[in-house]
């Protein structure tokens, strides 16, 4: 069995508009998640904080470093806010104290030896940008996306050496379409799968930039992936599932890894009559760029079954789950363990480290691996979160085995780092290993049981998880 290596990242993950708040200080422009509807889904319950305060980590970033540098963090990935860089994403120069927040953040991260790892864009377009038609507005968005980028690879090309381009556009893209056409019966198949080729060319053109800017810096892209199993042997079964790994995961790196769209994709958007406009020279954009590595999101797995007839056509119970007319099924798989708001499947973790590797053969770290719950804060002041452990031993117990399997896995950055809003059940839901108490006056902060869990997991280096 292969140890884990000595500069093995271990770490967290947050993202700007789910824990910094301070939504319209020093300069910081409107994004799509400072209105009442989000990205994802509505937080329209008074009692839930929405992302205007968050976990106000603008004013206590010093405090939850030091919480980060108490755990013995190795790394910590974070994105950077977008309209608090360009406030509405047109202008000609940046907002000099965006720039200013995260050099000092930053440069607390490295003077407490914590690698940053930046998300260029995590979710949080300027409201501007949304209004004059998003991703779908490639005349508009990619060049403003790629001032952005540029910005911020010239900003901090000498202490940061590790960037993510777009968090999680697979989900983005494919979850917001599916759920407009199931619940409403519109195809919007053209306009979503143009706003994700177009967020493609953004990215390709972001890590063209960064080339130049930087011999050093390496560059990435950061889908939520998940291995997708069939429902039984039966072939129909085994088809669809290699269909949803295809539209869900491969998909989204085959563009920057190997230079070209599968051509199952092709066929989908064919079959479908998705016209998607390419134009001369976005397939050598493509091949003329490579990634560095590959950062992947990983909750659980997924498991589907040959697609019914429309008719009895469903959707979905999941919010990682979907499903696709004519390719697949979601299904659920009896032999998974059940949390409260998901399965846990650690060996599909492993799973999705391998066949990662052996469709790409590149450098892979783990962004976001964690369990939501709903954590009670006890009179004594203390998270007894034993369910959150049992999740993450379980997990990090399959490092070793996925090293062992000839994967080049460097970091595990778990979601999160400290509590923060989630997308869809507010502070109701939390991932942290640091409580945020968002009914006390400043927001204090609690380490939780899972916090000098990790602690000892770290110096351990994996080692001593029990």
């Amino acid at each position: 069995m292969k140890n884990i290596p000595k500069d093995f990242l271990w770490g967290g993950s947050t993202s700007a508009y789910q824990i910094e708040g301070a939504w319209n200080e020093d300069g910081k422009g409107v994004s799509i998640q400072d209105l009442e509807e989000t990205m994802f889904i509505s937080l329209k319950h008074p009692d839930k904080t929405d992302f205007k305060i968050a976990s106000d980590h603008y004013h206590h970033w010093k405090e939850d470093i030091a919480s980060m540098a108490e755990m013995g963090f190795k790394s910590y990935r974070f994105s950077i806010s977008w309209p608090r860089i360009y406030p509405t994403g047109l202008e000609e120069t940046p907002n000099p104290k965006g720039i200013k927040f995260y050099h000092d953040l930053i440069d607390e991260l490295i003077k407490n030896n914590i690698e940053p790892i930046v998300t260029v864009y995590h979710f949080d377009m300027p409201i501007k940008l949304s209004k004059l038609g998003g991703w779908n507005s490639r005349d508009v968005v990619v060049p403003a996306y790629v001032k952005y980028a540029k910005t911020l690879f010239e900003e901090f090309k000498t202490k940061v050496n590790y960037w993510q381009t777009i968090n999680e556009l697979n989900l983005n893209i494919l979850f917001e379409h599916v759920l407009n056409k199931l619940e409403n019966r519109v195809d919007e198949g053209t306009s979503k799968y143009q706003a994700f080729h177009n967020a493609n060319i953004a990215q390709a053109l972001a890590i063209k930039e960064l080339r130049k800017i930087s011999n050093t810096a390496k560059i990435g892209v950061a889908p939520n992936i998940t291995y997708v199993y069939p429902k039984t042997c039966k072939p129909e079964d085994v088809l669809a599932a290699d269909n949803a790994n295809l539209l869900r995961n491969w998909a989204h790196i085959d563009i920057f890894a190997k230079g070209e769209y599968n051509q199952v994709l092709l066929n989908y958007w064919k079959d479908n009559n998705y016209e998607i406009e390419i134009l001369p020279g976005d397939m050598e954009l493509f091949k003329s760029i490579n990634i560095d590595f590959i950062a992947f999101n990983y909750y659980s797995s997924t498991t589907v079954s040959a697609p019914t007839k429309d008719s009895e056509f469903k959707k979905g119970v999941l919010k990682w789950a979907f499903n696709i007319e004519n390719m697949f099924q979601i299904s659920n798989n009896e032999f998974l363990e059940k949390t409260e708001y998901a399965n846990m499947d650690p060996i599909g973790f492993r799973m999705t480290a391998r066949a990662l590797h052996s469709r790409y053969n590149l450098p892979i770290i783990i962004t976001e691996n964690g369990l939501s719950a709903k954590d009670i804060l006890t009179d004594d002041l203390k998270i007894h979160d034993e369910y959150r452990i049992k999740y993450l031993r379980a997990h990090i117990e399959q490092i070793p085995l996925i090293i062992n399997d000839g994967v080049k896995l460097f970091g595990y950055n778990l979601w999160s780092a400290i509590d923060l809003v989630s997308s869809h059940e507010g502070f109701d839901k939390r991932y942290g290993l640091i409580y945020v108490n968002h009914k006390e006056k400043g927001l204090k902060r609690y380490k939780k049981d899972s916090f000098y869990w990790y602690k000892k997991v770290i110096a351990s280096n994996g080692d001593d998880i029990k």
